[in-house]
């Protein structure tokens, strides 16, 4: 392998040949920088966060400027380096992995800076001498691959640098989806899942507890942008954000309270947070400060095992987190490897300093890093004698091991690769010309070869290898915050994501471990708007989210029969929607019947009608030979009343559910029945004006229009009232129809007509000789009153076509059955009109003046009449 020498570090300058002895390269600068080291056959490189604060040297471009200072150590992060040792150890101890191959490592603090990644990047990758002396460049490079860096936009520009050399980089916490992009980082591997898995698994917990409301907060870095991205993309499929973040990567206190303010004028009461704790630790404090309660916050993988954000002083904000966390696994061993530290004075491993003087507040004087200053302070000097075993931090806590665990992962991935790499057979390589490589000289580029081939199933029991974008299966806790009896916060396993589950779930949630921070208990509710329910339909408010949105009530005849229905559904057309327009409902058939009220009532009127109508037939019957009944054409009067009958009688046919036959006999039998009726009185009013005439001297008409005349007169104009229902219902007949037009939520079952031009003629002629029997029995009416028949047949024609005119725009205007009724009415008040205004008077002499029904009385009333 070539040099590697980093342009910005290692640029050497141009030798010079003198007497053929060359001159050695030598570095432009050397970094200071805190790490651990330990030599072995293959060097491992490590980027770990230790010290959570830097403090930048000031550049002035005067001077050179002096080496950043790292400060805030902290144990939990350095147990992960301590990891990364323990790890290798285990490996150089099997005799089944890397057998007569011992690995070393040197890994280094960046301190949350980037520039001191790249510092410690650069400095992995080239020699750690100040002098090269051997420009050969033979053998290994001073480390073969590196483990980490933890964070996503360290990770992303070390990786475009060690893509140049073809260097496998494996991070233990580099979250980042665009990291998976293998045309950009093409040696980025990663133990931990990518944040599109995490993404995913969020996205399932709010589908689960119904949350389409939903707050959104993301740090101002690679990490939290393109997680925040892809959130979007996949949430906005399903619900609404009510707002959008960014904290910013260096505390600003007036965005710290926009975004607080935000939050409390949000009605969303789920809010999802992909930030570090680091950036996110202000803004939870300033949230703490405003006492702000009562949300339901998602936390990324990133924070929601935080140890310095999940304390008790934060429970009465951040009780009932539910978060996204990185598996969590238990390394045998690992607390007695932890305890053992001790000590070292070699620079190379200055961590293991600060990390003592850290735990037991003290100072080595032997440290050469320590001041004259410090020395002579009052801080308590170390022996490196301390117990380590007496004290308990974030450091010996093995209880809890999440990210750690996957650094333990990482380094037994390269290990798998090293090992399949050495165990290669000559003439089966994967290199040129069927080539392996050499153990003893790998190269970066032939070990990552191998790393994307990894397959292998660890200490407990989980298959570790990496798919085409160097992503390793995506398994996450989900964890809650919660209380234990001491009132201290514990982050407990509540279930479980597998994004490689074949049966479908992927979400596992153990809903009884779930602490909700809410009143009694219960589960949060993050809606814009309440659901719409059956019955009604959404209907979007304008220039707001989809989410927001008015129930509308479906229209009559619509439904809807889902929660949040887009759009109501039109009933089949004999169905109609109920009253909560929740179903379609058989519509309710409409018709006169013999059961309701109405047509009780009508069916007793006709039916009293036809009997009254008989009674004065039979009274006329009886009393046939008394001048009354006979001054009053008998035979027509009998006839009359026969024809009556049969109006009263037709009217029932109107009434009960229509058919194919009586929708025809109920037409017939009303035409006919009337036009024999109005006949006969059109008859009588003749045969009144020629008797009337035939008194009159040397007028002899009436033997012109005797009984034969008149009863084929009778006959005639009923023949042709019968021509025409003949033709009308032969062409059109008048059959049963569905009517759906007049009242939507009911079927009318009524008569179709068939023809309005046959049902027009038909009531049209029984008009026309009403018309001429009225005009008739007017000019009659001043007839002496042995003939006065005239003035009560011009009453009963006044009273039929009264009735009749008075039917037609009440039949139009009349919707369902009360159509039928009206009809029915008029046929029953123009019979009852004809029935009392032509008989009444007659049966009133014959029954209670019966002295008046004489020839004498009749002609002295004539007499006095004259």
């Amino acid at each position: 392998m070539k040099c590697i020498l980093h342009i910005s570090v290692l640029l050497c300058l141009t030798f010079i040949l003198s007497n053929t002895q060359e001159a050695p390269c030598k570095l432009q600068g050397k970094f200071e920088l805190s790490g651990l080291y330990k030599s072995g056959d293959i060097m491992l490189g490590g980027i770990f966060v230790v010290n959570f604060k830097t403090i930048p040297p000031e550049i002035d471009f005067r001077s050179k400027p002096v080496q950043w200072k790292c400060e805030s150590f902290e144990f939990s992060v350095f147990q992960k380096a301590q990891i990364m040792a323990f790890a290798i150890e285990e490996v150089n101890k099997r005799t089944d992995l890397l057998p007569n191959i011992t690995l070393g490592y040197q890994l280094y603090d960046n301190c949350v800076s980037l520039p001191v990644s790249l510092r410690v990047a650069t400095t992995l990758i080239s020699t750690m001498e100040d002098v090269v002396p051997d420009l050969s460049c033979n053998g290994p490079p001073p480390v073969v691959a590196i483990i980490g860096d933890p964070l996503s936009a360290h990770s992303i520009a070390i990786s475009r640098i060690l893509s140049l050399f073809q260097m496998p980089m494996v991070s233990y916490y580099a979250t980042c989806s665009c990291l998976s992009n293998k045309q950009e980082f093409p040696t980025f591997f990663r133990t931990v899942p990518s944040d599109a898995f995490q993404v995913k698994a969020v996205i399932q917990i709010i589908k689960r507890y119904g949350w389409t409301w939903v707050g959104a907060i993301a740090t101002d870095d690679d990490y939290g942008q393109y997680a925040i991205k892809i959130f979007l993309e996949e949430f906005q499929k399903y619900g609404c954000v009510s707002f959008i973040e960014t904290v910013p990567s260096v505390t600003e206190n007036n965005i710290i309270r926009r975004i607080v303010k935000s939050i409390k004028q949000s009605t969303a009461t789920v809010i999802v947070v992909f930030s570090s704790e680091e950036e996110l630790n202000p803004l939870i404090k300033e949230i703490v400060r405003q006492n702000i309660t009562g949300k339901q916050w998602i936390a990324s993988e990133a924070w929601s095992t935080s140890s310095v954000i999940a304390i008790k002083e934060n429970f009465v904000s951040f009780g009932g987190v539910i978060g996204i966390a990185i598996r969590r696994g238990e390394i045998p061993g690992l607390q007695d490897f932890l305890l053992q530290i001790r000590p070292d004075y070699d620079l190379r491993n200055n961590l293991i300093i600060h990390f003592w003087e850290k735990t037991f507040s003290c100072k080595f004087l032997e440290n050469e890093n320590t001041t004259n200053a410090s020395r002579n302070d009052s801080s308590k000097v170390c022996t490196g004698l301390e117990d380590i075993t007496s004290t308990y931090t974030a450091y010996n806590d093995v209880s809890e091991l999440r990210s750690a665990y996957n650094v333990h992962k990482a380094v037994y991935a390269l290990a798998h690769a090293l090992h399949n790499l050495m165990n290669c057979n000559d003439g089966y390589g994967p290199f040129e010309n069927n080539t392996c490589a050499n153990i003893r000289n790998v190269q970066s580029w032939q070990l990552l070869h191998y790393l994307k081939n990894v397959n292998f199933t660890n200490h407990l029991g989980e298959r570790v290898a990496f798919d085409e974008n160097g992503d390793p299966l995506a398994i996450y806790d989900i964890v809650n915050w919660q209380q234990d009896s001491k009132g201290a916060v514990k982050i407990k396993s509540i279930g479980l994501y597998d994004a490689s589950s074949t049966t479908g779930d992927e979400l596992l949630i153990n809903e009884e471990d779930i602490f909700w921070n809410f009143e009694y208990g219960l589960v949060a509710k993050s809606i814009c708007s309440e659901s719409c329910q059956p019955g009604t339909r959404k209907s979007a408010r304008k220039g707001e989210p989809f989410c927001c949105f008015d129930c509308i009530p479906c229209a009559d005849g619509e439904v809807s029969i889902a929660l949040d229905s887009t759009e109501c559904f039109k009933c089949p057309d004999d169905f109609w929607s109920n009253d909560r327009k929740t179903e379609c409902v058989l519509k309710e058939i409409e018709f006169l019947s013999y059961d309701d009220a109405m047509g009780v009532t009508l069916t007793t009127i006709s039916a009293f009608g036809a009997c009254l109508s008989l009674s004065v037939l039979i009274i006329f019957i009886h009393y046939r030979h008394t001048p009354v009944v006979k001054a009053n054409n008998s035979e027509l009067s009998f006839l009359l009343l026969v024809s009556l009958i049969l109006c009263f009688l037709c009217a029932l046919c109107f009434i009960g559910k229509p058919s194919n036959i009586t929708c025809i006999l109920r037409h017939v039998a009303f035409g006919i029945s009337f036009v024999l009726c109005i006949s006969c009185i059109l008859v009588k009013t003749i045969v009144v004006i020629m008797a009337f005439n035939a008194t009159l001297p040397g007028n002899n008409t009436m033997k012109w229009f005797g009984v034969t005349q008149q009863r084929g007169t009778v006959l005639i104009f009923t023949l042709i009232q019968s021509v025409v229902c003949t033709i009308w219902m032969a062409m059109t007949p008048s059959i049963p129809t569905k009517n759906t037009r007049y009242q939507t939520a009911k079927i009318i079952f009524e008569c179709d007509v068939g023809s309005v031009t046959g049902f027009s003629c038909l009531l049209g002629y029984i008009g026309l000789l009403a018309g001429a029997c009225f005009v008739l029995a007017f000019l009659a009416r001043n007839l002496p009153d042995n003939f006065n028949e005239a003035k009560f047949i011009t009453f009963s024609m006044l009273i039929f076509c009264a009735v009749w005119i008075t039917f037609i725009p009440a039949y139009i205007s009349s919707p369902g059955k009360h159509t039928v009724a009206v009809e029915v009415f008029a046929i029953l008040a123009s019979s009852y009109g004809l029935l009392f205004a032509i008989f009444s008077p007659k049966c009133y002499i014959i029954l209670f003046k019966p002295e008046l029904n004489t020839k004498k009385a009749l002609m002295g009333r004539a007499v006095t009449t004259k």
